[in-house]
């Protein structure tokens, strides 16, 4: 891949239940030909590796840069020349949004994601398109999707950039926009939008101001470690104009956890593991 000076990977989990995570970006001045990088996530980004985990990663190695191709008009090729788009004005089919946003890393967002997706295909949903719309392309939660029934999976890389960091980005509104207008110009009976990290990482409050505009009545479904993150993401997202549908995640592990999480909340709190909470989110 090739990416700008400035580029910086916070970290992605090699799957679903791991914690295997790698820091570091693109060095000042961009990737020079001959010297020896990191492959720091398993969608192939490259570069100076900053910090990582004990734990294994398979994608982790020193790679050797060799240099980027040019095409046929002697122009460096960027996967932003590849990205998906839509005719203008694109046309919206008005499919409901299910969210499922997390207030950290490892809190079960796919997984609730996964959950929500099968009880949409056992409530007769035939078509049900997928979006990892924030953190760093990952392969095998675009599988897992797939796996689970999602008729087609987008993340950032279909849309010009291999991770949604570093905070603050430039341009990083309209690549939203774009995802945005791909997936809900999609005949289909819903939208799945994940967002990778927490609700403020990640470039995460731009996508949901771009959300917003799109779908007020998007079902929320928040991934929570505890019930005071989860109270403190509750309050985030009421300020920036959403409201919960739905709790779950560790913070409902357990009969004594998922009752003080609801109570504190005053948000339903469902175990997505154990009961899928389709009375809540339909």
């Amino acid at each position: 891949m090739i990416l700008a000076p400035g580029d910086v990977f916070l970290g992605t989990p090699g799957h679903r239940e791991s914690t295997r995570w790698a820091v570091g970006g693109i060095p000042e001045g961009g990737l020079i030909p001959g010297n020896s990088y990191w492959v720091l996530a398993e969608c192939g980004l490259v570069g100076d590796l900053v910090g990582g985990t004990p734990q294994e990663m398979a994608h982790l190695a020193k790679v050797k840069y060799l240099g980027a191709i040019v095409g046929n008009d002697g122009i460096f090729l960027n996967i932003r020349q590849f990205i998906l788009t839509v005719d203008f004005p694109s046309v919206d089919y008005k499919a409901p949004v299910f969210l499922v946003l997390g207030t950290s890393a490892e809190v079960g967002k796919t997984t609730a994601g996964t959950v929500v997706l099968r009880s949409l295909r056992r409530k007769g949903a035939t078509r049900v398109i997928a979006l990892k719309a924030t953190g760093t392309s990952s392969l095998s939660e675009i599988a897992v999707y797939q796996d689970f029934g999602a008729n087609q999976v987008f993340d950032c890389v279909d849309f010009g950039l291999p991770t949604t960091y570093p905070t603050g980005r430039s341009g990083i509104k309209e690549v939203f926009a774009g995802a945005l207008d791909t997936c809900l110009s999609i005949p289909c009976d819903a939208v799945l939008v994940e967002c990778g990290g927490d609700i403020l990482g990640a470039n995460v409050p731009v996508f949901l101001d771009c959300l917003k505009h799109r779908r007020l009545d998007t079902r929320v479904i928040l991934a929570a470690a505890d019930a005071l993150g989860a109270l403190g993401a509750k309050r985030i997202l009421e300020e920036m104009g959403f409201t919960l549908t739905l709790i779950t995640g560790p913070c409902t592990d357990t009969a004594t956890l998922q009752a003080r999480t609801q109570t504190l909340c005053g948000i339903p709190a469902v175990n997505m593991t154990r009961s899928g909470g389709q009375e809540v989110l339909f």
